[in-house]
Order: structure tokens, then sequence, then C-alpha cells
């Protein structure tokens, strides 16, 4: 393509990039480990009740989820920024191998301390593989084929979200609950394996000033809240010298994340972000989100199991009716806000679904039965479904194009933030309640001493206790259990409340366009504003290619063609000759389908055919052709003109330069169709 080879969003040339091996074993590699690290965000879920008989420490069990997710939430900015500073491949490379070396130390752990901490190691590689893996994409995938990905890469963590309990659970039934951890490793291995064989190595690199103060204060403020509403009011009062010193230590450090953010070239998380009411209500909901998502992945499990005594496979089960509801309205919603261009009325109702659902699951009790109790959890997938799509189309909606790259990321950082202090604080409330009542319970059976310390620390030990002591402690896990869901509603009603004071402003047309991968739990991959520009064109243009767009841009260029004849103008105007079976490959029909258009283009004079090494010859365009092709790529210019209006174009070189650009890497592309 000459001048208009595209070149990545990070800097890299695409043409240098793609010299390695094709970028379907590539792209897989890359799917491999996003699924691995998504996978680890539910997975262990279902074997946590597994895994606290066997290591003890049910006190500790959140932490389990909540080390892992808050160490690969911080560190994402820190990934991104360092791939384009040194380069992705290596550090691709590094991120697999920090992942499996904290899986197989998780495996081997032979204590809950131990298994949190390389739960923590885990997480800082896991966080890599996300964002290094969706930037990779850029270097090895042409743009103008990088609509049909981003389709995978979503499926990736709706997949993960579905097959993480049931997974967790499958393997706790027929191998050991070691194996949550051990079956990253020869997946690993084999992402580690292509990715080194065939990634190239990207010389051309973008430069950025790292805001380590910033990564490093915010990191290690949200760990000390975490750790006050873990500890507060369980193994410390709240007036205890340990809490008041996380206060004061979480006070200091977020002054000093603020006083640094605002004389950092390129802050982690800016904080004038904080002065637009659209980002601050939507990162609050998002936060709630999070919060009202992980709580009931972490202990529904531990109810399936202990309470209702089913298999760890059965317990991942159960818990499809919550993700089916999520991944369901996710995308209606998507899809509805794409055709009338309103949002505001998802959060408000996703909220108040989610916080019935909550309160319904607050009322769980031993002889719950099995539809009742999926009906619950279906209730409360409905709504946070009909939230995620949504945050990040009203931050993309409120901001100017400067701050729409770092507004994406931060909408998406405090749902992740949410999701850890939601399982913290469950933990808490659960430790809390069970303690108290297994207190009680001990003074009413009169169990033999230390008997208490021992269920906490191997739940399995039910099974064992006399029938009555048995029938009160499995209610009273029930109650606990019950607690935590109860304690969520408060959190998620005041997203309800929050949510009518977002503003509904008229939706520029790129945040119309559904992004299933900014729902699923990924972890907020920084971008530039030009580049989440980009993705919205793409994955518009992608939709619209598949409604008649041929024949529409025909007539506006005034050709009197069928859309197939008109798809091969552009194709041949927009990449030079072809082979004619290329042609059809490339448009996903036969050569036969192929050849009424190609013939009506010679016969006009609009092209010729050459001989050529297929049987079919090589079509090239005439210089009537060459002029109709161009009257083609002006109105598709037009057209994307009409889409980025809204971001001022007049004022951004880089907007002009992609006005520019696109049109020739979208006319012809491998998604499009020529149609009859």
């Amino acid at each position: 393509m000459g001048a208009h080879e595209p070149r990545s969003a990070a800097g890299g040339n695409v043409r240098e990039a793609r010299r390695g091996r094709g970028p379907g074993l590539i792209i897989g590699a890359l799917m491999l480990g996003m699924l691995l690290a998504a996978l680890d965000q539910t997975i262990v879920s279902t074997a946590l009740p597994t895994i606290v008989g066997d290591l003890g420490g049910l006190r500790q069990l959140s932490w389990v989820v909540t080390a892992y997710m808050l160490a690969s939430t911080v560190s994402t900015p820190l990934w991104g920024k360092l791939g384009d500073q040194y380069g992705r491949k290596r550090l691709f490379q590094g991120a697999i191998v920090i992942f499996l070396a904290g899986s197989a130390l998780c495996g081997l752990s032979r204590n809950m301390g131990e298994l949190i901490l390389f739960r923590a190691l885990q997480g800082f590689g896991g966080g890599g593989l996300m964002v290094l893996a969706q930037a990779i994409v850029g270097d090895v995938v042409p743009i103008r084929e990088r609509g049909r990905y981003q389709g995978f890469f979503g499926a990736v963590f709706a997949v993960a979200s579905v097959a993480g309990p049931l997974l967790g659970g499958l393997f706790v039934d027929h191998l050991s609950w070691h194996w949550v951890f051990y079956v990253n490793l020869p997946l690993g291995i084999l992402a580690l394996a292509v990715i080194s064989s065939a990634l190239p190595s990207v010389a051309d690199r973008g430069r950025h000033v790292i805001d380590y103060p910033g990564i490093v204060l915010l990191g290690t403020a949200a760990a000390c809240l975490v750790l006050i509403t873990t500890w507060g009011g369980t193994a410390y009062s709240w007036g205890d010298p340990v809490i008041i010193g996380l206060v004061l230590a979480a006070s200091v450090l977020l002054a000093l994340w603020w006083w640094a953010g605002r004389r950092a070239a390129e802050p982690v998380l800016p904080p004038h972000l904080f002065a637009l009411k659209a980002f601050n209500v939507a990162s609050l909901i998002g936060f709630s989100v999070g919060f009202a998502m992980f709580g009931p992945l972490t202990y529904m499990p531990l109810f399936f199991q202990v309470v209702q005594g089913v298999s760890p496979t059965l317990s991942g089960i159960h818990l499809l009716p919550m993700m089916a509801g999520m991944l369901l309205t996710s995308i209606a919603a998507g899809q509805v806000i794409t055709r009338t261009g309103r949002y505001k009325v998802f959060p408000i109702t996703g909220t108040a679904v989610a916080a019935a659902g909550l309160f319904l699951l607050s009322r769980v009790r031993p002889d719950i039965s099995a539809p009742e109790l999926s009906a619950y959890l279906l209730v409360l997938g409905v709504g946070i479904g009909m939230v995620m799509q949504v945050l990040v189309i009203v931050v993309q909606n409120a901001v100017g194009f400067e701050e729409l790259g770092v507004a994406t990321s931060g909408a998406t950082f405090f749902r992740s933030i949410g999701g850890s202090f939601g399982v913290a604080i469950a933990g808490s409330v659960f430790t809390s309640r069970l303690t108290a009542d297994l207190a009680g319970l001990s003074r009413a059976v009169r169990l033999p001493p230390g008997l208490e310390k021992a269920v906490q620390s191997d739940p399995e030990i039910v099974k064992r206790l006399p029938p009555q002591a048995a029938t009160m402690f499995i209610t009273a896990y029930s109650d606990a259990i019950a607690q935590v869901f109860l304690y969520s509603v408060p959190v998620v009603l005041v997203a309800f409340a929050v949510a009518w004071l977002l503003p509904e402003l008229p939706l520029r047309e790129t945040t119309k366009a559904p992004d299933l991968g900014e729902c699923y739990g990924a972890v907020p991959a920084e971008r530039s504003s030009l580049a989440e520009v980009e993705r919205g064109l793409w994955r518009l243009a992608d939709a619209d290619m598949r409604r008649d767009y041929y024949r529409r841009l025909g007539a506006l260029a005034h050709l009197d063609l069928p859309p197939g004849s008109v798809w091969l103008i552009a194709r041949l105007g927009t990449r030079g000759r072809q082979e004619s079976a290329e042609l059809a490959r490339r448009a996903g029909v036969t050569v036969d389908r192929t050849r009424p258009y190609a013939d009506l283009l010679v016969e006009r004079g609009l092209a010729r055919r050459a001989e050529g090494d297929g049987a079919e010859g090589t079509l090239e365009l005439t210089p009537a052709g060459e002029r109709a092709a161009g009257l083609l790529v002006a109105e598709a210019r037009e057209g994307l003109g009409r889409l980025i209006r809204d971001w001022n174009p007049a004022e951004h070189p880089g907007l002009r330069e992609l006005l520019d650009r696109l049109p020739r890497e979208m006319l012809g592309s491998t998604s499009d169709r020529p149609r009859g």
C-alpha cells in the first residue's frame, strides 16, 4: 500500500511486524495468554472450599481472590508504558514467565499466607498478559483487519467468566485443587514458545514518561484501603492503632498521589478527570458493579459445597445463570444504545435489578431449591450486565478528544478496584458473622474445645459433626453467606441513586460501537485517544459494511454498478492488481461468484484482465477504473468525517491523518463481502 501502510497505535510499523510468521498463530497465542489471565480471576472460586479445607485459614479466604485482582489492576499501567518504551515482545514473554512462576508456586503453597503471596505474583504477571496482548495486536495485525479480531478477544473474557467456575470445579473433583494453578503451565509454555518463535520485534516504539510515583502511591493506597476493610472490626477493632495507622497512611498516600499526578507528564490517572461529573458518576457505578459481581463469585461456591453439599463441578454449573444473564444483557444493552443513542436508562435499571438480586440472595437458606437460587443469580447477572456496557460509553461521550484514552482506562480501573474491595469486604463480613454464630453454637451444643477454630480452618469437618451440631453449623454458615449479599445491597443502591445524576448527552457516533472486550473483567489497558477513535470507527465500519454498504457507496459516487462490482473497484483501487482467485478468497465467495462482477467492469472499460499464475488470470483497474476508485475513497472519507465531526478533526492533526488513511484501509478489507 506504499504510503498508506498503517502504523500501530503505539508507534510500531505494521509492515515490519508482519515480516514474521502469519498473524493467525500469534493471535492464537495472544488469546491463550489472555484466557489464562482472565480465567484466574474466576477459576479459583469453586476451588476455595477445598483449598481452605486443605490449607486452613478461612479468615484469609477472600485474599486469595483480592490479591490477584489488586495486583493485576494496579500493574497494568506500568506494563503498558514499559511495553511502549522497551518493546512488547520481551515484556510479554516476561509477563508469561512471571505468571507461570506464580501459578507453579500457588500449586506448591503449604499455607494460606504463601498462597496469597503467590497469587499476588501471579496477578502481577496476569496484568501484563492482558494489557500487552491487546497492544501486540496493533503490531501484528493490519489496522484494516483488526475489527474482526476485536470480537475474538471480547469472547475470551465472556468465555472466561462462564468457564472459570466450571473448570475450577472439574479440576477439584477429578484431580486436585493444585491443578487449578498447574493447568496454566503447559498452556502458558505453549503460548511462550509460539510468541518467542513467531512474534517479530518491532524496533519503532513510542516514548513515554512512566509515572512511577503515581503507580506506587495509588497502588499502595488501594492496598491500605483494602486492608482497612478486611481487618477492621474482625482482626482488629476499629479503634486499634493498626487500623488508625492504615487510615492515616491511605490518606497521606492519596494526597501525595494527587499532588504527583498534577505534576506528572503522563499521570496514571489524571486528577483533573475528577472535575467531570460524568466520570465521577460512572466511576462510582463501576466500583459498585465490580463490588457486586465478585462477592457472589467468591462466596456462592462456598454455599453450594458446604451448605448444600454439592460437588465443586456442580457448584460451577450453578453459577452459570448469573454469567448467562450478564452476557445476554450486556450485548443487548450495547445493541439498543447503538440504535437509539440513549444510555441513561440502563445504569438506572441495571443497578436497581442488581440490588434486587443481591437482596434475594441475602435470603438464601440451607433448604433453598436449585431453581429458586438459579433465578436469584439470574436476576443479579441481568442487572450487572445492563450496566457493564454503558460505563465506558458514558466517559467516552463526556470528555474531550485529548482525554479520551485516559478516561477509558480510568472507568475500567474503578470497576476492577471495586471488585478487589468487594471481595475483601465480603470476606470481612463473612468471617465476622460466622465467628459470632459459631461462638453461640459452641455454647448451645457444648462442642469440644478447639472445634470452633477447627471448623473455621476446615469447613469439611462439618460432615463429621453430630447431626444436631451439623444442622446448626450449616445454618450458621448459610447465614454468614447471606450477610455478604445483604451488606452489598446498600453499595448498589447508592449507585442506583447516583445513576440518576448521569448527564445524558447526544452520543458521538464512535461511542455507539459496542465493545464486548470492555465489559468482561478486562483490566484497564491504557490506549491513546487516537486509538480509541480508530477502534470505534473500525467497529462501526465493520458493521456497516455488512449492510449493503457498497450499493450505497456506489450510488453516492454515481456509479451505475452492482455492489459486487463496486467492491472489486474498491479492492483493486486500494490494493492494486490481484489474482482473481485471491479476490474471491478475500470476498469469501467462489471464483464463479465473482466472475460476473469482474466481467461487467471489463465490459465498461473500468478493469482489464492480465495473465497470471491462476487459471482466471489477474484483474487490474484501467485509468477510468482508478478514477472511479478515487471517487469511492472520497465518499468513504466523507462518511468517516461525519462520524468523527464531534471530535473536531480540524483541530487535531492526528484525526485528519486518520481520515486520510482509513478509507483506503477499510475499503475492500477482508471483513467485507460483495453483494449482488
